[in-house]
């Protein structure tokens, strides 16, 4: 293993790579040697980050395609597959927010939460977990929430999916164990990020009010765990939820 590129020609598909988290996990798999391949919706963000890596000598590809859409994620990654020659690495990143109390939270705000954030895991697992078998190796990392533990008022439908996020990462855990595939959870509190740059000041303040680190956490900073738990020596590390809060969760 090449230390200073530990995931050297691996390929790493990373949903909702196009801001936020998901671009600083790809940057950084980049940085560690892997091939990124970004997935997101927003066509014009992810290219920024593909050319992000690029400007720092990584490789990186774009492949558009909404993880909610199980036909369409069975298409595009068989293809990701065959082109590249498998996928090791598996970051299920991409998630959304519709927030409102449940006494009037629409069945459409609901299921749409529900889609993205824990279908579209389940369709990314589903898609590369043949290939990662048959190599008899693999990484799957899930982002999950803090908020899947302390709930929050307005996100009932997003504390449910990054809960059953956490449920998925240990079922699987023990299901792909024997074959040399790793699936763990990372569960972020407060990160600064697109999405809660859109939270009202106030709101913001009470939160950091809470984190015993008094600051909000960065992209960054999740990204470097998500790195150490793709490497091949994380191994022994399985089934597990992983916080990254500033202490939040004590408090």
């Amino acid at each position: 293993m090449n230390n200073q590129k530990p995931l050297l020609n691996q390929r790493a598909l990373i949903t909702g790579a196009g801001q936020g988290i998901g671009r600083a996990i790809a940057v950084k798999l980049a940085e560690m040697g892997a091939k990124i391949l970004v997935n997101d919706i927003n066509e014009k963000s992810s290219l920024e980050t593909i050319q992000e890596i690029k400007n720092k000598g990584g490789f990186a590809l774009f492949s558009q395609f909404s993880v909610a859409d199980y036909d369409q994620v069975q298409e595009k990654v068989k293809g990701l597959i065959k082109e590249l020659g498998g996928i090791e690495i598996l970051v299920n990143n991409a998630g959304i927010n519709r927030d409102q109390i449940l006494a009037r939270m629409s069945p459409e705000q609901w299921q749409e939460v529900i889609s993205v954030n824990l279908n579209g895991a389940f369709n990314c697992a589903r898609a590369v977990i043949r290939a990662m078998v048959k190599e008899h190796y693999g990484r799957i990392i899930n982002i999950s929430s803090v908020v899947a533990h302390l709930g929050r008022i307005g996100q009932a439908n997003y504390s449910a999916s990054k809960a059953g996020i956490e449920g998925l990462t240990r079922s699987l855990a023990l299901e792909l164990a024997s074959f040399g595939i790793t699936v763990n959870a990372v569960a972020p509190g407060l990160i600064e990020t697109e999405m809660t740059q859109a939270l009202p000041e106030a709101q913001l303040q009470e939160i950091i009010s809470r984190i015993p680190v008094g600051r909000a956490g960065k992209p960054e900073e999740v990204a470097e765990l998500v790195g150490f738990l793709a490497l091949p020596k994380s191994g022994y590390i399985t089934g597990q939820v992983i916080h990254l809060n500033g202490g939040l969760y004590l408090s």
